[in-house]
């Protein structure tokens, strides 16, 4: 592949499909100047709207055929058996055939985790891939996992999950001992359910990881844990709750500001710091989520995701494939000598 990031971006994906995803890719060459990217869906769809959009970085461009779209709403198992013609499914062939070095999709979650187990295989020791972003904190960022992958895990999955956030800690931000904690629904160790508090007893009896115990919700932007860790439903939910929560307060302090002309003033002086926490929260920024565990860079850019919100998810592919996060992760668990039972 050469000196250059080699990148497959599934076109077709998300709500809007090339209208986000096409003017993302162009911005993103722009500001990556060792980046290339290989548009993977329907190609005469892709080379009209190339020909309006004239990119200078043509030369940097490839194109692959593949028609076929996979449904949003199908099962792991509709996916594995789909068109084998799929943007999503052309994608992934080139991350394991090592065309690329990563993939970004804003393509079905259940279809990115069974394709990619199916066709790129796992880390040594781990049993199924965990979706992973980073959330702003007081202090940085602190890894949240998993976020809707697997809404049933057990403690041997949770425990998984605790082992990769705290190798992605340490390959991507050189955090040597990154703090891992369990999201509960209480502090005490009463608290959790059953698996819940197994991961709980494994975590802490293990000497690789640096258990902190139980955080609750309210804390997730206090930054007292490196690793966030919890099952794919609660994950999901904590996540699109506080962004819920986020646009809401923000309706209603636009809504405070205009009701007063004496508020609108204190809006003018507080705006600055009002968009810089706007910028910290918005998935403009956090754009993507990695789905860790797979031997390969995999980032999974939400359906609704703006060309802003496709660009992040595309920088942070870039991001892990500079920073050789899964041979880092590998490097980090080997010489732990960790091993998933």
């Amino acid at each position: 592949m050469g000196s250059r990031v080699h990148l497959a971006v599934d076109i077709m994906s998300g709500d809007f499909g090339p209208r986000v995803t096409l003017p993302a890719a162009l911005a993103a060459l722009a500001t990556h100047p060792d980046l290339h990217l290989h548009l993977v869906g329907n190609a005469p769809d892709i080379k009209s709207q190339l020909g309006q959009l004239a990119p200078p970085q043509r030369q940097r461009l490839s194109i692959i055929h593949a028609p076929g779209v996979l449904p949003v709403d199908g099962s792991a198992r509709d996916a594995l058996r789909g068109a084998q013609d799929s943007s999503l499914h052309y994608c992934l062939r080139l991350l394991a055939e090592q065309q690329v070095a990563g993939v970004v999709s804003a393509g079905s979650t259940v279809a990115l985790m069974a394709l990619g187990r199916h066709r790129v295989s796992m880390l040594p020791g781990f049993a199924r891939p965990a979706l992973c972003s980073a959330l702003p904190t007081d202090s940085g960022i602190s890894y949240l996992l998993d976020l809707g992958a697997n809404v049933d895990a057990d403690s041997q999955s949770l425990h998984e999950f605790g082992l990769l956030g705290a190798a992605l800690a340490r390959a991507l931000d050189g955090i040597e001992s990154p703090r891992v904690a369990l999201l509960s629904n209480g502090t005490e160790p009463s608290k959790g359910n059953t698996a819940m508090r197994e991961a709980a007893a494994r975590l802490e009896a293990d000497a690789a990881i640096n258990y902190y115990g139980y955080i609750e919700g309210s804390d997730l932007y206090a930054g007292k844990a490196d690793v966030i860790v919890c099952d794919g439903l609660v994950g999901n939910v904590a996540l699109k709750t506080a962004e819920g929560t986020a646009h809401y307060a923000a309706r209603r302090l636009t809504q405070s500001f205009r009701r007063h002309w004496w508020l609108r003033l204190l809006a003018q002086a507080a705006a600055p710091a009002l968009t810089e926490i706007e910028a910290a929260l918005s998935a403009d920024r956090y754009g993507g989520a990695f789905l860790l565990g797979l031997n390969g860079v995999v980032v999974k850019s939400h359906g609704g995701s703006s060309s802003a919100a496709f660009e992040a998810a595309l920088a942070q592919a870039v991001r892990c494939i500079e920073q050789d996060m899964v041979p880092g992760l590998a490097r980090y668990l080997e010489k732990q000598e960790i091993q998933a039972e």
